[in-house]
């Protein structure tokens, strides 16, 4: 009897000693909650929908699963703006609803990340209407607040990432506040001692109930300058539109005064401190800095008294070449040694990697070489729902824009909708089984259908078995999992690298062009096939012949 790919069953993890380095190399599962399933038929995912869905996702092989924001908001950038640390969102279910997720997740075997969004609230968080009612209460410096130019201009510079100053006018103090994101969501002011025990007094609330660790939106905001300086025009050679989109004058500036300050690294280690305090916890940080993003990376995850892991924009866009990713990894290893970075192509902010990358007529030919890739570099790695079904971006009419970001910058930019469109189920179901409501929180586009799970669940040669089976082999082999990386010399568009960890050296390589190539092997270089998924290269006369995006890994 063959198993329903919406009801299929995993082990629970062997009980025995905790691994409280669980999380290195772990693959952890990227669930949009609005996106994922819809169990009481409004149209918006929620809890019980992803618990229904838990087996789904232990029986793809992955370690972990993250979930974007379920706290009390008023949705103005869906959840990301939070009004109550301390509650779910009735759009999302109850207290009693995470609780009942995250013990059916543990008794799957998987653990549980969520994000914390603690660089800022929402302006409807009771700790913002307190700090806006005057100068002198007891939270008048939570937030950051600035007087106005003598002018009456904002205090300097600063831009918002989602676009115009980064200062709001708040005519009851008569100051400028500061929000790097919406005007919605007021930066926290982290200088404060009070905000800070707040903050992790609200982390410990989650702790306590079971999480094990949190995924930590925008990690290098928490601090400003507090002499408000003008940031620097950025050099034209260190330009670039990692952090944000090319049409953004946020890209026209170093951000050196509004965010990466060098505050942060005292209050990382407070951080650091409480999860130690629940063996097993682990923290993962967003880093977005266009021009310090590896540095950064380096300072917040070396040794043992900081972040865990940190994830950066190097994947999350650039080139798909071997040219870029060598230099990306070398960089990596050279600026941050001892750091560990969580590896992603696509999540819940950017353009799904499939459309972003792929060669026309190729698609499923580069989505099995990216999940091999992504499988086999030096890391964590973050795999974003519905990438294991191969989904393009979905193509929204500007009517159907639900996201602030895209709708200020439309048409050159299109925000982040594409990729935050629901989970796809049962190809031949009304919205794709992800909700019974007529009409969804965004739409399911009919493209996304004959890609859902139904109709590639036991399927040979299927984009979703793949995965399974790459996730499989993966596992079996801890040099992918934990080993170190050595970097083979680049040939035409071919990347290679030796994983090693103990006794076990594999020689990865991969073809990133959609023609085929040959690569030549160091002299005295004799692998043996590893038994990879897919694979269909053999290494010969110390050559590898590779088919369009095809891949190869070996055995030494």
């Amino acid at each position: 009897m063959t198993a329903s790919p919406l009801m299929t069953t995993s082990k629970p993890v062997a009980e025995g000693a905790l691994d409280e380095d669980w999380w290195r190399g772990a693959v952890i599962y990227q669930i949009y909650p609005r996106s994922f399933q819809d169990q009481d038929g409004d149209g918006i995912g929620d809890l019980v929908g992803i618990t229904s869905r838990l087996d789904y996702v232990a029986d793809l092989g992955v370690d972990a699963i993250w979930l974007s924001p379920v706290f009390t908001s008023p949705m103005r950038d869906f959840g990301y703006d939070v009004s109550n640390y301390r509650d779910i969102d009735p759009c999302f279910g109850t207290l009693e609803d995470f609780d009942h997720l995250v013990q059916k997740a543990h008794a799957l075997g998987l653990k549980v990340i969520i994000d914390q969004v603690i660089s800022h609230s929402s302006d409807k968080h009771a700790w913002f209407s307190e700090s806006r009612l005057s100068r002198t209460n007891e939270k008048a410096d939570w937030y950051v607040w600035a007087d106005p130019k003598p002018d009456g201009t904002p205090p300097n510079n600063w831009l918002s990432i989602f676009g115009g100053s980064a200062w709001h006018w708040d005519s009851r103090r008569m100051q400028y506040y500061l929000h790097n994101f919406l005007v919605s969501q007021p930066d926290l002011n982290f200088h404060s001692p009070a905000v800070q025990d707040a903050l992790l007094a609200e982390m410990r609330f989650w702790l306590e109930r079971g999480v094990d660790g949190f995924r930590l939106d925008t990690v290098n905001f928490y601090f400003c300058s507090l002499g408000f300086e003008d940031n620097p025009v950025v050099k034209a050679e260190d330009f670039n539109a990692s952090t944000a989109p090319a049409v953004n004058p946020y890209n026209f500036q170093e951000h050196v005064y509004d965010k990466s300050r060098p505050e942060n690294l005292a209050f990382l280690r407070r951080l650091r401190a409480l999860l130690d305090e629940y063996p097993g916890r682990t923290t993962v940080g967003e880093i977005g800095d266009s021009q310090h993003q590896l540095e950064l990376m380096a300072q917040y995850t070396s040794g043992d008294d900081l972040l865990h892991m940190a994830y950066t924009f190097d994947y999350l866009g650039g080139e798909f070449s071997a040219g870029h990713f060598h230099k990306a990894i070398l960089d990596t290893e050279a600026k941050a040694p001892d750091g560990w970075i969580c590896l992603a192509f696509s999540n819940h902010d950017v353009v799904r990697h499939v459309s972003r990358w792929a060669t026309h007529g190729q698609e499923e030919a580069f989505t099995r070489l990216a999940a091999t890739l992504i499988l086999s570099m030096r890391g964590s790695v973050c795999l974003y729902q519905g990438e294991e079904l191969g989904l393009k971006e979905a193509e929204l009419s500007f009517a159907d824009l639900v996201d602030p970001y895209g709708i200020e910058f439309w048409p050159e930019f299109k925000g982040r909708d594409g990729c935050r469109t629901p989970m796809v189920w049962q190809s031949h179901a009304h919205n794709g089984a992800f909700s019974t409501a007529n009409r969804t929180w965004l739409p399911v586009p009919a493209e996304h259908l004959t890609h859902a799970v139904d109709a590639q669940h036991g399927v040979e040669g299927s984009v979703l078995e793949y995965y399974r089976a790459m996730l499989g082999f993966r596992h079996a082999h801890p040099a992918l999992a934990k080993g170190s990386i050595e970097l083979l010399p680049v040939q035409g568009d071919v990347l290679a690298f030796i994983r090693r960890h103990g006794d076990e050296r594999l020689v990865c390589v991969f073809n990133m062009a959609e023609a085929a190539a040959a690569y030549r092997l160091p002299a005295g270089m004799q692998p043996l096939d590893a038994g990879c998924p897919g694979v269909l290269a053999a290494a010969s006369n110390g050559e590898i012949d590779l088919e369009p995006f095809g891949a190869y890994i070996g055995v030494l």
